[in-house]
């Protein structure tokens, strides 16, 4: 069985006053701890706060408290089965792996994915024997990327750099960039921009985009800003080349929510080429582009976000590590048009 992993939340503004709700505004995305189980772990006596239990669900939570929670070990994987799939393997040692995702791979399975995704494939890789810490049973995994979105994941194969990678995550001091090719130019000059609420610049051209992000009221399946809810978010986005009808940008993260980069650039009224979910309101001008090269754009099937450096403490040899990926071939192809 394997340990349990320890997570550190602390109170955001405004806390809510029952304390599952509270803590759970503030768990990091990249954490697997809902509300409910939150619940669960309170009622058991595994959230502490100074070192004192805290089994009380009306406990007054206040804004600055930093809470333990003990999330107990997970004892096995559901009914992932290995598969024998490819993996692009960027790196690896006897404590974790780092892969380079292909778009359309799930990462874990779920329903309506019960098969090929990247545990698939993991669990054959290793014959079975990976880290199952974190609270459900998605061994090694310590951070998600989106199906249609390409890249590096970490992947644990030790309890330890389990621990030590989902503790990284939590309090964001992992560098995670990428590569985004958005609908339009986004500009400081652009006084509607410059205007938005939770949008700011920084030195060097950078934009900052701030808001809170939650499940969309009506469409479970979708994300999007809200003021009064949800997760706070936090995504910096730098210009690379500016193509007039649409930009390559350098983005990182200080946060890590659910889509939170494809959400960002639509709140600014830049969503990213290929987008089906989020960057539906603005289109590309046809009369830009020669019939081939139109159909590359608008042909695109994925959105345009490839997860490109990965940047971490290695969590056993404690040695400073960082991996980069090169743009897939459909990336690459995007690019080359609108470069023209």
């Amino acid at each position: 069985m394997s340990e349990p992993v320890i997570v550190e939340l602390i109170v955001g503004e405004k806390p809510a006053p029952r304390l599952d709700k509270a803590l759970a505004k503030v768990v990091p995305a990249e954490v697997t701890l809902s509300r409910s189980r939150l619940t669960k772990l309170i009622e058991a006596g595994d959230v502490s706060l100074n070192g004192v239990a805290i089994t009380k669900l009306k406990h007054k939570a206040v804004e600055g408290d930093v809470f333990k929670v003990v999330m107990p070990p997970v004892e096995d994987y559901e009914n992932a089965q290995p598969e024998d799939i490819p993996l692009d393997v960027v790196f690896e040692d006897d404590h974790l792996i780092i892969v380079n995702k292909p778009a359309g791979m799930v990462v874990h399975p779920a329903p309506g994915s019960e098969t090929g995704t990247l545990v698939n494939a993991l669990l054959h890789h290793f014959g079975g024997d990976l880290s199952g810490v974190g609270g459900e049973k998605r061994p090694g995994i310590v951070h998600r990327i989106d199906k249609d979105t390409s890249g590096l994941l970490v992947v644990a194969k030790s309890d330890a750099a389990h621990a030590g990678l989902a503790k990284q995550f939590a309090d964001h001091s992992i560098s995670r960039r990428y590569l985004a090719v958005t609908k339009g130019v986004p500009s400081k000059a652009d006084p509607r921009l410059a205007g938005l609420r939770g949008v700011g610049f920084e030195d060097g051209g950078v934009i900052r985009v701030a808001t809170n992000i939650a499940r969309h009221k009506t469409d479970r399946k979708r994300m999007a800003v809200v003021q009064d809810a949800g997760r706070h978010a936090i995504t910096r986005a730098a210009l690379l080349e500016d193509f007039e009808h649409s930009a390559l940008m350098e983005c990182w993260l200080e946060t890590g929510r659910t889509h939170q980069i494809r959400v960002h650039f639509s709140h600014i009224g830049h969503g990213l080429v290929g987008d089906p979910i989020y960057g539906l309101r603005k289109a590309m001008p046809s009369s830009a582009f020669e019939e081939d090269d139109l159909a590359t754009v608008k042909g695109f099937a994925r959105q345009a976000l490839h997860a490109r450096t990965l940047g971490f403490i290695h969590p056993v040899t404690d040695e400073k590590v960082e991996f980069t990926s090169e743009i897939p071939q459909d990336f690459h192809d995007l690019l080359e048009v609108l470069r023209k």
